[in-house]
């Protein structure tokens, strides 16, 4: 079973642009995206970090880990 995935940012919207071209190339959240993407999710403890094969699927660990970081980053509560 897979994760719910969200809009793939190379993927064309309602606009000519893409998703990914509204973000410029300094925005922190690259940054944020790199580093969760490099992390191995299981050795570091997440649970669930691989996909169940029942039930409605959940959210991808490290989407929830990059709202997280960037949440901290800028004050959000």
């Amino acid at each position: 079973m897979r994760y719910i995935e969200g809009i793939n940012r190379k993927s064309k919207i309602a606009f000519p642009e893409y998703i990914d071209d509204y973000i410029t190339e300094d925005n922190p959240v690259r940054i944020i995206d790199a580093f969760v993407e490099s992390l191995d999710m299981a050795e570091l403890g997440f649970k669930n970090s691989i996909p169940k094969d029942k039930g409605r699927p959940g959210y991808d660990p490290k989407d929830m880990l990059r709202l997280y970081i960037y949440g901290y980053m800028n004050k959000i509560t």
